[in-house]
């Protein structure tokens, strides 16, 4: 694909993750601006067009992906969409930035990549803890040996219901099925977990887990475990848990080395812990005001003809395989 001079965003969605972890960043980076915005609500577009001095709003996809000045999307609706919206953007010829995860399931994701390299239009995804400096400490901390040689991750993650949560008659969205992908909280926030590990250790060959409604809030499950293994050898497991109590509260993934470990979250963004033979010591690593940022510029770059952005959809699949088999969807 040729190289742009200006990337001119569309969105396509304009929810909550956009008001600050990305939207104002596409504004924030040379080169880069957001000229369109669009949701099916379009009193809600025209809010947020007014409030952050965009040209244009819709109400439908079709007439943003078709609008001349837009060259590129960024999509930012439930998962169950991404794909369609995806496709049709890169068919127009117009590079896209989706929300992770990718899409709703595995076969989306391949269908997503076959258009991709048959048209020749990346697609990017919305990984963009790959690029902060708290996890990217984390990488280098394992790259240089710190703990010696890695021998088991252990992913642990568990928080109360959320109020929401109680309301049969309105769920949110991450616990409606057909729009979320059918994994509930899981499908929302293990990716994040699952890329940063991948990134780390390589594409997860094999992985099998269980999931349960334990507490019965709602229809989709609501605890998970599950083990895997990286390509390399290494081997690792997860539990989630999204109904537990308070007390159980957890948001931690452990390292294990031979020479040590590495603690650290990845919601909480609580102090990297590094363990050796030198004690326990506490990394602070803040983080950019607007998280995408890092990404984003990367993308831009990019498509601007500089150093290639590899968080893309070939590099995001593994995840949907990985979040598909630990749900026995195949």
């Amino acid at each position: 694909m040729q190289k742009m001079d200006t990337i001119k965003w569309g969105f396509i969605g304009c929810g909550e993750v956009t008001e600050k972890k990305s939207g104002p960043a596409f504004s924030l980076i040379e080169g880069s601006e957001v000229v369109a915005v669009m949701s099916r609500d379009k009193d809600k577009a025209r809010s947020y067009a007014k409030r952050n001095n965009i040209p244009h709003f819709y109400s439908d996809s079709i007439s943003l992906i078709n609008d001349p000045d837009v060259n590129a999307v960024y999509i930012a609706t439930p998962p169950s969409s991404h794909a369609t919206f995806a496709l049709m953007a890169m068919r127009a010829g117009k590079p896209v930035y989706v929300e992770k995860p990718l899409t709703a399931s595995y076969e989306d994701c391949l269908r997503i990549n076959r258009v991709s390299e048959q048209t020749g239009v990346p697609c990017f995804v919305a990984y963009y803890r790959r690029y902060l400096p708290y996890f990217q400490k984390v990488k280098e901390l394992v790259q240089n040996g710190e703990i010696g040689n890695v021998l088991s991750v252990q992913i642990r993650f568990a928080v109360p219901p959320r109020e929401l949560d109680y309301n049969q008659k309105n769920l949110p969205w991450r616990l409606q099925p057909d729009i979320a992908g059918g994994g509930g909280y899981f499908y929302d926030l293990a990716p994040h977990q699952l890329d940063l590990l991948q990134d780390m250790f390589g594409t997860i060959v094999d992985a099998e887990g269980y999931g349960a409604n334990m507490a019965g809030l709602y229809k989709v499950q609501d605890t998970f475990n599950a083990c895997f293994r990286f390509h390399n050898g290494i081997t690792g497991s997860g539990s989630w848990c999204f109904v537990a109590h308070d007390s159980a509260r957890t948001d931690r993934i452990e390292i294990v080395g031979d020479k040590g470990m590495i603690c650290f979250s990845v919601y909480d963004y609580t102090p990297v812990a590094l363990h050796t033979l030198r004690g326990r010591e506490e990394l602070i690593l803040p983080n950019p005001k607007h998280v995408q940022l890092p990404l984003i510029q990367s993308i831009v770059n990019h498509l601007r003809g500089g150093e290639p952005c590899l968080c893309d959809s070939v590099s995001a699949t593994p995840t949907n395989w990985v979040m598909d088999r630990i749900l026995g969807k195949f």
